[in-house]
């Protein structure tokens, strides 16, 4: 397996900080967040997708296409992405979104050249009108490529290069790999779940790391999965975390569940919204509730990072920040209404 990809594709290095000192409450041990809303499409997706879609241009090639166009499906970040990448290699970029993204998504997708369309109640149903309809309607000369949001081993193996930085790049010196007790993140259809175990396999220093799995009682993919032992399709979602609202979880996520100690903790949508505006409150940095459920982890539901065993000060506890650009002040700002 690859420990680092190759040179080009459009992500970019992200920091990986210690905030500790900063939180408002003394957790029990080390904290730190790697920083995906660092990368310039606003999410950790641009590492999958940009590896995606460099790898589908180099099969292009080989079969002698020229005519690449990339096809999303997504509730917002994995469009971005797409269109941030197509834009990287001036390709032409079709995103269909569900009706529940955000308006400002759709501005952002504008003006990075794609083609938006808007069709389903969830990304499930836009993804499905992508793919019968969108793909199928394309012109014979072009080499389509399909951007899933989370479902693809490409793009769990450039999601893995956020841990290949904590340690090729010493963001975290041997000593401190060593004391990494565990690794937080958010999960909807499971592709950055994927992402970070494909990242610790293939660094020894963090392989046997476990990971601690946030997602809400709203969009409870994973533990209706393990609950029926496959994965299981949801019959509806309403959710005000609109970028964990997959219908699904990937068979993948299942498969690392079973190899990989890992811990799974559904909150309340409310907190996964406090965790986003405690980070802004806190930092002057705005992260989608996607991303907040897991930073909840840091402010109000440390009790849950109970499940890396008895932690102490020199132990390390990995936050990813995996970000979002369907956020602004003014929708923080609502959000704070439902605590009023």
């Amino acid at each position: 397996m690859i420990s680092q990809l190759s040179n080009g594709e459009p992500s970019i290095d992200t920091s990986l900080v210690e905030v500790t000192d900063k939180l408002p409450n003394r957790p029990p041990c080390r904290i730190f967040i790697k920083n995906e809303y660092e990368q310039p499409s606003g999410s950790f997706k641009l590492r999958g997708m940009g590896h995606l879609v460099a790898k589908s241009i180099e099969r292009a090639h080989e079969l002698k296409k020229e005519n690449v166009e990339t096809f999303a499906s997504s509730g917002g970040n994995a469009g971005l992405a797409a269109a941030y990448t197509s834009r990287h290699y001036n390709l032409s970029c079709t995103v269909v979104l569900p009706t529940t993204a955000h308006s400002g998504v759709i501005e952002k997708l504008e003006k990075l050249g794609a083609k938006v369309q808007v069709h389903g109640a969830h990304w499930g149903e836009a993804d499905s009108y992508l793919r019968e309809t969108v793909m199928k309607s394309v012109d014979a000369s072009v080499y389509p490529v399909y951007c899933p949001p989370f479902d693809d081993p490409l793009l769990w193996e450039g999601h893995g290069t956020m841990i290949d930085e904590i340690v090729k790049q010493n963001q975290l010196s041997p000593e401190e790999c060593g004391k990494v007790k565990g690794i937080v993140c958010s999960v909807g259809g499971g592709g950055l779940y994927n992402g970070v175990i494909a990242g610790l396999q293939r660094n020894a220093q963090l392989k046997d790391v476990p990971i601690l799995a946030v997602e809400t009682f709203q969009t409870p993919t994973f533990s209706e999965a393990l609950k029926a032992g496959k994965v299981v399709t949801l019959k509806s979602i309403n959710t005000l975390v609109s970028c964990l609202a997959s219908p699904y979880i990937s068979a993948q996520s299942l498969a690392n569940y079973n190899k990989h100690k890992t811990h799974v903790q559904m909150i309340d949508d409310l907190e996964a919204v406090k965790g986003s505006i405690d980070f802004y409150d806190h930092f002057g940095t705005l992260i989608e509730p996607a991303c907040g459920a897991t930073i909840s982890m840091a402010f109000d539901n440390t009790l849950y990072l109970k499940c890396f065993g008895n932690l102490s000060d020199e132990d390390i506890i990995i936050f990813i920040g995996c970000g979002g650009a369907a956020i602004s002040v003014d929708s923080l700002n609502e959000y704070r209404k439902l605590f009023i």
